[in-house]
């Protein structure tokens, strides 16, 4: 159940959303602060310490009730640990990217979703696509393919970003679970392989974590850190999406790889060069078309009287 559309409510979705996805992009720089971790062993910190925050946020909030509900069912248990999986490798992608010069690859990847999407909702749900969004994924393909040329060879890490997240996200919306209660049973899948990749770590000595003698470090703490920085972004996400109309979510959802553009260029100094910033327009006007398209059926849709 939605909370009712009130300027409050609509405020406080507002508030919500910016900050997540402010979070969302300025996050490189968070990762880049313990870049000499490996990415496996970041992700496998991100996974255990958002198992315990969510644990504790469940605890203390709903309760376990309707993750229980679901882990007792063997199919959806089955749909959230292929969504586990698909967002571990996410993160681990982006990680990667991130900490190994690839922060546009990764700006990329979140740009091209949203059209992504469009077409998953095609090949999957069987929608039908308007004009304009045609016109939109068009250009995004155009986009897509400057880009091979570019560079020789496929994006992959703008793919393998876009893809994972674009069907983790089609695999979300087919489980009746709120944010919260899935990302906890998501880590609850993962967190068994996370911890025995941090015990062979350990065990091998190959670990940062607690390395060094005494009190945690500062890139201890950043690593228990990655369970906050995962979790408490999507919870606003979660605000913001039950209080917010769609057309505007859609707009703020272009927020997070922009800064993170931006970030690339400017902070980061990544070589942009002409063809790749040809490919990166070509993605932007398919996206302003796209958003075009989702004000005018916003707009066209009939007013129905309570």
């Amino acid at each position: 159940m939605h909370p009712p559309a009130t300027r409050e409510n609509t405020r406080l979705g507002v508030f919500a959303g910016l900050t997540a996805y402010l979070i969302w992009g300025l996050v490189p720089v968070f990762f880049k602060q313990i870049a000499e971790v490996p990415a496996d062993e970041i992700i496998a910190h991100r996974v255990v310490w958002a198992m315990v925050l969510m644990t504790a946020v469940i605890g203390f909030g709903r309760g376990f009730g309707d993750a229980w509900r679901i882990a007792r069912m063997p199919a959806q248990l089955a749909r959230i640990a292929l969504a586990s999986a698909l967002v571990i490798s996410n993160w681990l992608v982006f990680v990667w990217g991130v900490n190994n010069g690839h922060i546009l690859d990764t700006s990329l990847g979140y740009f091209i979703l949203p059209l992504l999407n469009v077409a998953l909702g095609v090949l999957v749900l069987k929608e039908r696509l308007r004009p304009l969004q045609w016109l939109a994924v068009a250009l995004a393909a155009i986009g897509v393919a400057s880009e091979v040329a570019r560079a020789g060879g496929l994006p992959w890490i703008a793919l393998v970003l876009a893809g994972t997240f674009g069907i983790y996200g089609l695999l979300r919306k087919q489980l009746p679970l709120d944010a919260a209660s899935g990302l906890f049973l998501e880590t609850v899948c993962m967190t068994p392989l996370a911890l025995a990749w941090l015990a062979w770590l350990s065990i091998s000595g190959q670990n940062h974590f607690g390395a060094d003698p005494g009190l945690l470090n500062g890139r201890d703490l950043m690593l228990i850190a990655t369970g906050a920085v995962t979790a408490i972004p999507l919870l606003l996400f979660a605000i913001a999406a039950r209080r917010m109309p769609l057309t505007m979510m859609s707009f703020l959802q272009y927020l997070a790889p922009s800064i993170t553009f931006v970030l690339a260029v400017f902070v980061y100094d990544e070589p942009l060069g002409l063809n790749r910033a040809l490919a990166f327009a070509l993605i932007w006007i398919g996206l302003a078309v796209y958003s075009v398209d989702l004000v005018r059926s916003a707009n066209l849709k009939p007013v129905v009287s309570p």
